[in-house]
């Protein structure tokens, strides 16, 4: 099979954009990948467009890709729309690279753009969050809130903090994990977050000051809560045919990308949980173990998924995350730095350009161009990107390794 690499990527900053639009949001990011790639509009064969809320907020509910990325020039070509929750970014990568290793295209882009700040639509924007779970049982999904957190969500509240909640609750009563453990996840993220001028927050916090935001659902304050976010992802994917013709040496190898949906289990099997599946199978694919990971970007929606994440990517055992914190392993500076870009917390979490985003940060640190936040000899990178939920576990989950060039 043909090498896959990444040749381009930018990304907007996050945040709350009320002048922007998804079209504008859009061409800002490919326009900036296409740079760093040294590419045309025309150079492109192919290209997937991620994201989930444009149908529920703006009506636009078909041609998605086609419509923003003629806004930027790129029309005639294969276009698709991706739909994958908060894995939709990742997503397309996934199919970009199943394109590209058939021989079907050599040049490809991917992109995820989300407009998700509408103050005037908030039964809206939260109808677009619950539909993230099975809309037929939502009494499934509160009773297991219930049954493992011991409390069951009424009207009026976020349904997946609930749940990230009840789930912090469950594994804070299996592994000992403590609400400390959760703010100084946050208070890291928060820190590296002021280093990187797309994120949506740049406030350094201290693990006192997020235990004293304001309470969310416990054991969460806000500052362990991801925001929602406005902004765009951007990456040119190559083959390795296509990178030797284009004579670069900035290619960033996709080494292995795998994606795997929920399966039926017990909600204490975390072995089979999708996130540890889909990293094994990634792992597989890369030719590589957890202990070859020099720094990873993973889906902290709330300070509990990193946790949760850093255990299924087998960085560390169950129940010795918070020792770790402690000694600063997976800070900026320690062994295994984890969301230096200040992940979802404080960079943000555009939903369908989340994914992308992450690939954008790790392609930058293999480079050696994250600056101030720069994982010193970084050489093999990891991201971790899942979304929606389905049973006990997030709907879909994709891993994927990076390795930067020689």
């Amino acid at each position: 099979m043909s090498g896959v690499y990444i040749l381009g990527t930018a990304m907007t900053r996050f945040g709350k954009h009320p002048a922007e639009s998804v079209k504008s949001l859009t061409a800002t990011a490919v326009a900036a990948a296409l740079s760093d790639a040294g590419l045309g509009t025309g150079d492109i064969e192919a290209a997937w467009f991620a994201n989930t809320r444009q149908p529920m907020l703006e009506g636009q509910n078909t041609i998605r890709g086609q419509i923003a990325l003629r806004a930027v020039g790129i029309t005639g070509i294969p276009i698709s729309t991706v739909e994958n929750a908060c894995a939709s970014g990742s997503t397309a990568l996934w199919q970009a690279m199943a394109a590209i290793r058939a021989g079907m295209v050599e040049v490809a882009l991917i992109v995820g753009t989300e407009k998700m700040v509408y103050p005037d639509r908030p039964e809206k924007v939260a109808a677009a969050f619950a539909g993230g779970t099975d809309v037929h049982d939502r009494d499934g999904v509160l009773d297991y809130i219930a049954a493992i957190g011991g409390e069951r969500p009424g009207p009026g509240r976020s349904l997946f903090m609930d749940l990230y909640a009840a789930q912090a609750r469950s594994h804070m009563a299996r592994f000992g994990t403590l609400q400390e453990d959760f703010a100084r996840i946050a208070a890291k993220n928060h820190c590296a977050g002021a280093l990187n001028a797309n994120a949506q927050y740049r406030t350094p916090f201290t693990v006192d000051e997020v235990l004293a935001d304001k309470p969310i659902v416990f054991p969460f304050t806000r500052a362990m809560c991801a925001p929602v976010s406005d902004g765009a992802a951007a990456a040119v994917v190559v083959s390795e045919r296509a990178l030797r013709r284009l004579g670069t040496a900035r290619g960033v190898r996709v080494r292995g990308c795998a994606l795997r949906s929920a399966t039926e289990r017990a909600r204490d099997d975390y072995a089979s949980h999708v996130g540890r599946r889909a990293a094994r199978a990634a792992y597989e694919m890369a030719g590589i173990s957890p202990s070859d990971v020099d720094v990873a970007e993973v889906h902290d929606a709330t300070a509990y998924a990193e946790v949760q994440q850093i255990e299924n990517l087998g960085l560390a055992e169950p129940g010795t995350v918070g020792a770790r914190l402690r000694a600063g392993d997976f800070a900026l500076g320690g062994k295994s730095p984890v969301n230096p870009s200040g992940g979802l917390l404080a960079k943000g979490h555009p939903i369908g350009a989340t994914g992308i985003a992450q690939l954008y940060e790790l392609v930058t640190q293999l480079r050696g161009e994250a600056g101030a936040r720069q994982v010193a000899g970084a050489r093999i990178a990891v991201a971790e990107n899942g979304g929606g939920f389905l049973g006990v576990e997030e709907g879909v989950t994709a891993v994927t390794v990076l390795e930067g060039p020689a």
